[in-house]
Formats: C-alpha cells, structure tokens, sequence
C-alpha cells in the first residue's frame, strides 16, 4: 500500500436510517482528485428531446404502475434548454427513510439545479420502507421498478442516456451496487455511501466504476462486516448507538474487502493507493483501466451518515458522528461527471 499524506478539507462518510426530513447546507470544501478518465463522446439524447420541457421542477411526485403495483418516485428537472440533453442521477434512499426524508438530508435537489442535471429519488415499498437488493431481475420487482423510473424520465426529460448514474445511502446503496451489477448497460457509475455491496452472482457487461464511502465508526452497518446492535434499537424505537466500536482496518473484511472485490471486477491492480485528504478521511485508490475506476473514501471516526448533512447531524445519537471535512453530494457528483457509457 502507497501512502501519502495531504491535510487540507476533506473527509467523507457517514449515512442514515430512519426519521423524518430536513434541509442541509453542507459546508464541506473537499476536492475530489481531478479526472483523467472524462470522455467527450457524443450525447445520446432520450425520446423526452422531443417532448415538451419537463422542468423546472423539484421534488415532483410522479407514479408508475409496477407488477401490478402503484409505485412513486420524486422529481427534480432545473431549467434547461429544452433541446440539452442532461445528466440524470438516481439518489436512492436507506431502511426507514423513505423519498422525502433522503432527499431533505443529501439536498442533491439543490445541487441538480445549480450544476444542470436531472435527479430522481425511488421510493420503496413495505414497513418500514426498504428494498430487495437481489441480482435476479425475475425475483425483484424493485430492478423492474429501477428500469421503469429510467423509462419514464427519459421519455418526459430529454437526458443524456450515456449519462445515467445511481448513489444512495445504506439499503440505498445496497440498492446502487446492485444496479451497477444487473444494469451496466443503462448507468455509467455508481456512488454507494455505507453500504457498498459485493452482490452474489454479480457479472456485469462491462467495468462499472464506483465510488464507495464508509465510516469506521458506523454503528448499523460495521466497517469491517456485520450489523451493529444500533439497527435494532432503530428499529424498536429506541436511540443508540450504545457500544465501543474496534478500530476499522483498511486491509480487512467487510466494506474494504467490498470495494477490493469490484477493483478486481474491474481490471484494477490490487495494490491501492492511500492519502490522507484531511484529518478523518483517508481516500483509497486503486490503479485501473481508463473507464473502470474504483474509490473508496474512509471516514475515520465517522458514522452511519450522509457527510455534511444537517439532518445526518441531527439523529447523531442514532447513526453516529457526520462529518463536515467533505461534502458527499459535491463529492459523487464530481465522480460521476468523469464518466459516461461507452
């Protein structure tokens, strides 16, 4: 492991579970390493380019039929040429939290329409609300539900189809690495904040590059594996978290091992490259092919948190500390814009 050391503002992770919505406004300042994997193909514009202008529109409810089901998915399109093809982001929401309350924490509304992209936010189904996060497409109607959100944007919004990403936040991104296992033909890179998965009998068409964070400190969902006894004080109503957490190591098992198993799907070298961006937050890189990239961003100390959240800050006592050292909104969308689909 190569090691380098560079104080300055950034740090990275942290997510959520449960509660109910706020507004944010992160002060994070961290720079992501520029790109060097940004490519200048063509746009592929969807069928929405020849509709009427969907937008401007934040957080619009819209519905969708689904195996037999009505499901919902909130809406954001900022003002944009009608005839521009943007970008489309698939922000997916945790255990317990539902749309609304996601989209309160990661404000990526806001984001969407200072930077000129479009950003869809799926709700799930049950109680408390969740995902199944299964590769098999014929026994998950949550991936039809993924497939039938895309559909329906591209046909109201004119989007760069090349251009398709998903994030999410705990089950949420679960959820996201599922998609870059079951759809690589349809999103370019995906950005799971604690919850990176090495999903069983995933074997995409093509290198999906990911960008993962985890905080060492996350008492749902333990950095070197497992669940943390705070998942069931949540889920009983109750406030934690309540034990010592080890010290998180970067060469074990769980989430680091995770994000070694996509650097191996993905072509990359096994030996990674460590810097310490800020006091908390140590950024692995991996050396891999052009396309292909794999980050993961540990937050040393950090919870189960969305980094520079306000409404992450403010359940504390349930996921944990968040960090304001790196914002993961600026920090996925930096990601994202290094890539589109071949």
């Amino acid at each position: 492991m190569h090691r380098t050391a560079r104080i300055g503002s950034a740090a990275l992770l942290a997510l959520l579970l449960v509660a109910c919505g706020g507004s944010d406004d992160g002060d994070g300042d961290a720079a992501a390493p520029e790109s060097t994997t940004t490519t200048t193909a063509a746009a592929r514009p969807s069928s929405g380019c020849d509709a009427a202008p969907a937008g401007p529109v934040r957080e619009e409810e819209r519905t969708l039929q689904v195996a037999g089901a009505e499901r919902r998915f909130l809406l954001t399109v900022p003002e944009a040429p009608p005839d521009e093809p943007l970008p489309l982001v698939l922000d997916i929401h945790g255990l317990a939290e539902g749309a609304e309350v996601h989209a309160g924490m990661t404000q990526f509304s806001a984001l969407a329409e200072q930077e000129g992209f479009v950003v869809a936010f799926p709700h799930g189904t049950g109680s408390p609300v969740r995902w199944e996060t299964g590769t098999d497409p014929a026994a998950n109607d949550d991936l039809t539900f993924m497939a039938a959100v895309l559909d329906a944007v591209e046909e109201a919004v004119c989007v760069d189809e090349s251009r398709v990403y998903a994030t999410g936040l705990s089950m949420g991104a679960m959820m996201s690495s599922t998609l870059a296992c079951t759809m690589a033909d349809r999103i370019a890179a995906v950005g799971p904040v604690a919850g990176l998965e090495d999903p069983e009998g995933c074997d995409p068409g093509r290198p999906v590059p990911v960008l993962a964070m985890h905080g060492t400190a996350d008492p749902i969902l333990l950095f070197n594996g497992g669940v943390g006894e705070a998942l069931g004080q949540v889920l009983q109503g109750r406030t934690g978290p309540t034990t010592t957490l080890p010290p998180g190591d970067l060469e074990g098992a769980g989430y680091p091992a995770n994000a070694r198993a996509w650097a191996e799907r993905n072509g990359c070298e096994p030996e990674p490259d460590d810097e310490v961006v800020a006091e908390q937050v140590t950024r692995r890189v991996y050396r891999c092919p052009d396309g292909a990239a794999v980050e993961f961003v540990v937050i040393e100390g950090g919870g189960h948190s969305w980094p520079s959240s306000e409404f992450s800050r403010s359940i504390e006592r349930i996921v944990g500390p968040t960090t304001f050292e790196i914002d993961a909104t600026e920090e996925v969308w930096r990601f994202f814009q290094r890539f589109r689909l071949p």
